[in-house]
């Protein structure tokens, strides 16, 4: 597996940051997969307006992922940007390793990279089936994995995995999708018990429908009925999933492990 680094940029921040929760969270290394738009760019933000040293991934879009590095830089945040295939555990240990060469271990690990897939199950093919659980339960697994090591040996960390409410109700059409978010929920629970005594955090995450381009795949008719059925009337911005993660990571929440909260304006 060919892992490409984009490109390495350092910036000592200088303002002063007004709140004492991202105080707590300056100089944290910030691993998000998946971070080149959606969801997974708007935590990049949040993190690195909190003073945190940001280390983006996508799998393919070199070009946005690209443009994603400019915009941190622009904002003076240090940025380190990689293109890799996080379902490949050899890319993730070569990503790891230059993430550590660059700025440290991982303080806060964001396992955000994952796929849909909407059909019906007896339509899927094995490879399709296999693909979905390659990005997005593999990914956790292969991350976590390398990323626990150096937090257990730091006595801190906190790793958080963007889920979905599919993965505790089901959806219909969506069947190795939700399989897929089912286990990551389970995985964040049973890591959450392992790793307490080590002081490392894990949680959670289960988004509603959140507007990303994930769910362009929608009609205007197939988005009204979906709306219809959140008690807010409104989807969820990508925003609002960062503001959660920020909570979730900065010492406000320290109390707060094994839990996977639902962010779904009350559709579940």
């Amino acid at each position: 597996m060919r892992l490409v680094i984009i490109k390495k940029f350092r910036y000592n921040i200088s303002k002063t940051l007004e709140s004492s929760d991202k105080m707590s969270l300056k100089g944290k290394t910030v691993f998000i997969t998946g971070s080149s738009r959606g969801i997974g760019q708007a935590i990049a933000f949040a993190f690195g307006q909190a003073g945190c040293n940001i280390v983006l991934n996508a799998s393919q879009s070199k070009e946005a992922l690209s443009s994603m590095e400019q915009k941190l830089k622009l904002a003076n945040v240090p940025v380190l940007a990689l293109l890799g295939d996080v379902s490949d555990y050899s890319a993730c240990q070569k990503m790891f390793h230059i993430i550590e060469e660059t700025f440290g271990s991982v303080d806060i690990l964001i396992n955000n990279a994952g796929i849909s897939h909407i059909g019906l199950f007896t339509d899927m093919t094995p490879q399709e089936w296999q693909r979905v659980i390659d990005v997005n339960l593999n990914s956790v697994f292969n991350c976590t994995h390398l990323a626990v090591p150096a937090m257990v040996q730091k006595k801190q960390g906190s790793i958080i995995n963007i889920s979905s409410m599919w993965g505790e109700i089901g959806a219909s059409c969506e069947a190795v999708y939700s399989a897929s978010k089912g286990a990551m929920n389970s995985f964040t629970k049973a890591m959450a018990k392992e790793l307490g005594p080590s002081f490392v955090r894990v949680n959670a995450i289960a988004c509603g429908v959140i507007e990303t381009q994930m769910n362009a795949c929608f009609d205007e008719e197939e988005r009204d009925a979906l709306m219809n059925e959140v008690p807010l009337m409104r989807f969820g911005t990508p925003e609002e999933v960062a503001n959660l993660a920020l909570f979730l990571a900065n010492e406000t929440a320290s109390y707060l492990t094994g839990q996977v909260i639902t962010l779904d304006g009350g559709m579940n």
